[in-house]
């Protein structure tokens, strides 16, 4: 059996990660400075990032390759090499992995930051060949899990799920981000969106990034309602970030991501942690909290 679905069968919560963006920038990695370059340019400042996430008690590893598709590397001087940055990005959040026995690494993916006809100039048929090439990647590296996390469109998360479906049977997890509170920028619904990828074979649905983690709470308690008992991923923000002396801050402390997990795990996730403004601090606190 796979490793994700056999823990899932366990039982017991399951930790992610927390961000790398922010994390990345905080440990220095320049503006303008695609982060999945970092996988072939500074690996070892992922595997530091990956690592202390490892060492905080996370369950699941994230790779590094939110936009790891060559639509969004398009300004990356690997673009050429997307294939090659998935399976690298995969070898090492592996590696990072093997600090304790029995944590998972989940390939991210991530939106391509164009907007599907006929709102905008992408075609399902180049989105679809743009995620196979990055499932290609992150399943040669090795990773247990699929995760197609951020997305606000039926169009690209279908299109990313196909691609990831004609690729591998490996678990899918098809997470979206709820930037109006409780709908996507695109109007979505979290009741509709469960819906929909229960019934096309995701094994959890969920949401990450969004606003407030009160709205999450609000999130998850119409999944929840609309599905009950079907599993969720559920990875907020620490809380909206504001700027201070140039710098960006995010105000929700470990011990409130803490506490809002337990709200969540006992409204029905299965894996719980941490998107923008999380640190390992965070992820040991939620870690603490809910287990």
């Amino acid at each position: 059996m796979n490793k994700f679905l056999e823990r899932l069968q366990s039982g017991k919560t399951l930790v992610a990660d927390g961000a790398a963006g922010t994390n990345l920038h905080r440990m220095g990695l320049l503006p303008g400075i695609v982060p999945e370059d970092l996988v072939l340019d500074q690996p070892e400042l992922i595997l530091e990032l990956e690592s202390a996430f490892a060492s905080a008690g996370s369950d699941i590893i994230l790779t590094c390759t939110f936009g790891g598709t060559r639509l969004r590397m398009k300004d990356s001087k690997y673009a050429a090499r997307v294939v090659e940055v998935n399976t690298r990005a995969a070898e090492l959040a592996h590696k990072a992995a093997s600090i304790r026995s029995g944590i998972l690494v989940a390939g991210s993916i991530g939106p391509t930051g164009l907007l599907m006809k006929p709102y905008g100039p992408l075609s399902p048929d180049e989105a679809c060949a743009a995620f196979s090439e990055q499932v290609q990647g992150l399943v040669a590296g090795g990773v247990d899990m699929l995760v197609i996390e951020t997305m606000f469109a039926f169009d690209e998360a279908d299109a990313a799920f196909k691609a990831a479906r004609a690729v591998t049977d490996l678990p899918i997890v098809v997470s979206f981000s709820y930037d109006r509170g409780v709908r996507t920028m695109m109007g979505v619904k979290p009741a509709e969106m469960i819906k929909r990828y229960k019934g096309i074979g995701a094994t959890l649905v969920g949401a990450n990034c969004g606003t407030s983690l009160e709205n999450m709470e609000k999130v998850v308690q119409e999944y929840a309602a609309a599905e009950p008992g079907f599993p969720l991923w559920i990875k907020p923000n620490a809380g909206l970030p504001r700027m201070q002396d140039g710098d960006t801050i995010f105000d929700v402390t470990p011990e409130q991501m803490g506490e809002f997990s337990r709200k969540f795990v006992a409204s029905g996730a299965r894996v719980v942690g941490g998107c923008c403004g999380n640190t390992p601090e965070h992820i040991a606190a939620i870690v603490k909290s809910v287990n």
